[in-house]
């Protein structure tokens, strides 16, 4: 749940869910199934309701969620949400990652590198991108699109983008479109986390797993003119948590799913980007995991991308599960057969709608040619480490910024500008040896990928060995320091251009066979397959009515079910774990290892504590720091994982097992003020409650 994963993987995904069954559903906040819930639970919430916790709720930019939970605009979200942060205020004295950033009231360092988003209003625009795209395909619809995009989102942020967000966003894979706009927020602060062995505890062997016991837990605080943003929209928190059976919401951002993807679209996911992509991860896994054993200093460097990648490993081995599955299979084929009979049965249809899985297999069959120069190239895998990404950032950044905005990649739409400017300025430690190792094991990948004849790979190494170069370009280059980065980016395009910075040369020198092999992607790949994901939505529609919810895109979604075990192999599963099972687990040896200040605590906790819950909410990646919200409106958990049955959850949802996995807040609530002394934090976060 770290992060949303492989984000580009998963956007091959065509069509809508149907009829959504028990208490599935990723629903947008302006379309919510009020009279299902009412029906299951005897309540549905309010427009008051829905309006707080649209605006309690927040959105990190890096792939996570989170939300308001004082009136003091302290943010709630998960530890491992928080690692860029913690790493990057981490020094050769401190590593709070590792050991937590305990702090003391009044203390609270500014996050170089953190955005969060809150929604303010979703407008539909599907008229106007639709009169946009009418009939365009290849580079024209991609042109289109851009244009169309770029005009609406101009016209909501006005004259200030520095305060406003917006985003064109596509719903049921082109049968709607909407706008969203946010509240933007680039001044955050690091409040508290604990320490990782608390925060992880059970490391990867528990991850995905249950029973929990986990304190998964960020706090952050939203600053706006150099003082804390007052929030009155914000989530009182109920320090006693949930009960068993009790109704519960989880509002937050789901990442990508492909619940009604067509078959062929998921085997093209399945055989051309997962499989081949759990590969490369699985490599450079090795590599990164024999680095971070060779000094304490190699351990903080890796940690955070160690992390990530054991748990995107794990994610693919579920993904794969469902999709070698033959009765899953089946049941996709079944679907797409239906609905492609539909349309042929009438003229009338298929005039209108036309043979879109034609497109799909005719896209597929050219996206498996060019994929693996798309990955290498445009991707980034052919070029590892933190300084080179800054480099392709600050020249393409450059070059964008001199075309119109209508014309310019997406990333670096005037609309996004700021959220790119604050990561490529950001302030944090690079640590040369971690850069030189992975820059050196990208270019090796590249050259067997691409092989050792190839133009470009000729190009790229010269007479160098991939060490070689990897070391010249890494010990030259100067984009470590974080002003020097900043003076390019002020300096444009002509500071580019003049930059004989060896790390910004090589990535001049790459850029035009990457922009090359994007747009042969973008044109024809992509959008063929955009235009026949829109031709299947829109059938669907004219077919079953829009009667559920869009597959995730990583916008606000409101999903509802109850505090809930399952019956595991026979077997029943407790939907609490308490602190008594935390010590139970304890070993004194990673992962299952508790810090000093846990160990010296146990005498103080009362052992019947609720530690970790889990409900049957449908959540996927980029839900990781949703609240669990009860039917006041209080919060009562944190997601921060969910259970191995939910990996699957990408492309179907089985209520009888699929879980989300939540911290307690009644852990919390102990956590600080019986082992970190932070009464302050804890009397902040029940205040609201009280009242």
């Amino acid at each position: 749940m770290k992060r949303i994963v492989i984000a580009a993987l998963a956007a091959t995904g065509v069509g809508f869910c149907l009829s959504a069954a028990a208490d599935e559903g990723m629903w947008t906040m302006n379309d919510l199934p009020t009279a299902r819930m009412q029906k299951a639970y005897g309540f549905a919430p309010d427009q008051a309701w829905v309006d707080r916790v649209q605006k309690a709720a927040v959105r990190l930019a890096g792939g996570c969620s989170g939300s308001f939970v004082s009136a003091d605009g302290l943010v709630m979200t998960n530890h491992h949400c928080a690692n860029d942060c913690l790493s990057r205020l981490s020094d050769d004295a401190h590593n709070y990652m590792a050991h937590g950033f305990i702090g003391k009231e009044g203390e609270e360092p500014k996050c170089p590198n953190i955005e969060l988003n809150q929604l303010v209003s979703i407008t539909d625009v599907t008229d106007r991108v639709d009169s946009a795209l009418a009939d365009k395909t290849g580079s024209e619809r991609v042109a289109a699109q851009r244009a169309v995009d770029s005009a609406i989102e101009k016209a909501c942020v006005a004259s200030d983008p520095e305060t406003w967000r917006c985003d064109v966003v596509t719903l049921y894979h082109g049968g709607r479109y909407a706008l969203y706009k946010y509240r933007r927020f680039q001044d955050v602060h690091m409040v508290f986390a604990p320490e990782q062995d608390i925060a992880f505890f059970g490391g990867d062997p528990d991850n995905f797993n249950f029973p929990r016991y986990d304190l998964d837990l960020t706090l952050l605080r939203a600053y706006v003119d150099g003082k804390p943003v007052q929030t009155p929209n914000y989530l009182p928190f109920d320090v006693n948590g949930p009960e068993a059976g009790e109704m519960t919401f989880v509002v937050g951002n789901p990442g990508s799913t492909q619940r009604e993807t067509p078959w062929t679209a998921l085997a093209y996911l399945r055989d051309e980007k997962v499989i081949p992509y759990q590969a490369y991860l699985s490599e450079k896994r090795g590599v990164l995991w024999q680095f971070s054993r060779e000094s304490e200093a190699h351990t903080q460097a890796a940690q955070d991308d160690l992390f990530y990648g054991d748990n995107t490993l794990k994610v693919f081995k579920g993904w794969l599960a469902t999709l070698t599955d033959q009765a899953f299979v089946d049941k996709k084929k079944a679907q797409d057969a239906a609905l492609r009979q539909w349309i042929d049965a009438d003229a009338e249809r298929v005039k209108q709608f036309g043979h879109p899985w034609q497109t799909l297999d005719k896209a597929e069959a050219r996206g498996a040619e060019i994929q693996t120069r798309y990955d290498m190239l445009e991707r980034g895998q052919a070029f590892g480490g933190e300084l080179f990404d800054y480099a392709r950032t600050l020249v393409r950044a450059a070059a964008e910024r001199d075309q119109p905005d209508a014309k310019r990649l997406p990333d670096y739409r005037s609309a996004h500008l700021p959220a790119v400017e604050q990561s490529v300025t950001s302030s944090g430690p690079i640590y040369p040896d971690y850069e030189q190792t992975q820059m050196t094991w990208a270019l090796e990948k590249m050259r067997q990928a691409l092989g050792a004849d190839d133009p470009f790979v000729h190009q790229v190494l010269g007479d160098d060995s991939p060490a070689e170069l990897a070391k010249s370009l890494v010990s030259g280059t100067q984009l470590a320091d974080p002003a020097y980065r900043r003076k390019l980016w002020q300096g444009g395009e002509q500071a580019i251009e003049n930059a004989d910075d060896p790390m910004i040369v090589f990535a001049r020198q790459v850029d035009p066979a990457a922009r090359a092999v994007r747009k042969t992607y973008e044109d024809e790949v992509e959008a063929p397959t955009d235009a026949a994901e829109t031709a299947i939505a829109k059938a669907r529609f004219a077919r079953d009515g829009a009667q559920s919810y869009p597959d995730a895109t990583f916008t606000m979604r409101l999903t509802y079910g109850q505090v809930k075990g399952w019956q595991e192999k026979g077997k029943p599963v407790a939907p609490f774990t308490r602190i008594d099972g935390l010590y139970a687990r304890a070993t004194g040896a990673a992962p299952y290892k508790l810090p000093k200040r846990w160990v010296q605590a146990k005498d103080r906790l009362d052992g019947d504590t609720p530690v970790n819950f889990v409900t049957d909410n449908d959540i996927i990646g980029g839900n990781s720091g949703s609240p669990v919200i009860d039917k006041d409106g209080h919060a009562v958990g944190l997601i921060f994982d969910g259970n191995i049955h939910s990996l699957g959850g990408n492309f179907t949802f089985d209520d009888s097992n699929n879980r989300a996995v939540a911290v307690d807040t009644a852990f919390i609530e102990t956590a600080l003020r019986q082992v970190y002394a932070r009464d302050d934090l804890a009397d902040e976060l029940a205040q609201g409650h009280l009242n």
